[in-house]
């Protein structure tokens, strides 16, 4: 089962997930999306790998800023899905480094885009438990800048593209889960 997990900064969202992944499986898998490129980012992994400590759940932490698709594909092929839960923690960090990888590349977009098919190819396929956390970026001011822009609107077609493809999702506001997915109005 593949669902998604959506939020502002700051909303609760990534401990919702890591409580839901716990409650469904006896171990987990946590996929690491971010690079560290300063001191405060280096102090944010830090206490997000001390407080998965401190849960006592048996997390294997794997940290994968780009290869998304290609782990979550192994992990299937050799069942590691089976057993334990898989949690991505986040989809707009790895979003991000591919837009960056691309910068200034002609195309960038479309050559992200390509690499957000795979991925919601390779979840549409999965069968265990998988957990995905993005961000909701659609909510906020139009960034001056383009870059800020090109990632604001890629964001916003993959979390629409995974969106389809995840069986539940949930937009986390001050720490409060709700599931969209079933309450989606339909125009058929």
């Amino acid at each position: 089962m593949a669902i998604l997990v959506t939020g502002g900064a700051r909303s609760g969202k990534s401990s919702w997930a890591e409580k839901l992944a716990m409650r469904s499986s006896e171990s987990g898998i946590y996929i690491a999306t971010s690079h560290i490129y300063d001191e405060e980012m280096r102090e944010r992994v830090g206490l997000h790998q001390q407080q998965r400590l401190a849960s006592g759940y048996p997390w294997d932490t794997w940290e994968e800023p780009y290869a998304l698709r290609e782990l979550l594909l192994q992990l299937q092929e050799t069942g590691g899905s089976a057993q334990a839960a898989v949690l991505v923690d986040c989809l707009t960090l790895w979003l991000s480094n591919w837009l960056l990888r691309y910068e200034g590349v002609p195309d960038a977009a479309a050559l992200v885009m390509r690499q957000v098919d795979e991925l919601v190819e390779a979840v549409s396929s999965y069968s265990g438990q998988l957990v995905l956390v993005t961000n909701e970026v659609g909510s906020g001011i139009v960034p001056e800048y383009p870059l800020g822009r090109s990632f604001r609107d890629l964001a916003g077609r993959m979390n629409q593209r995974l969106a389809e493809v995840c069986d539940q999702v949930f937009l986390v506001t001050a720490g409060i889960p709700i599931e969209l997915k079933s309450r989606a109005y339909r125009l058929e």
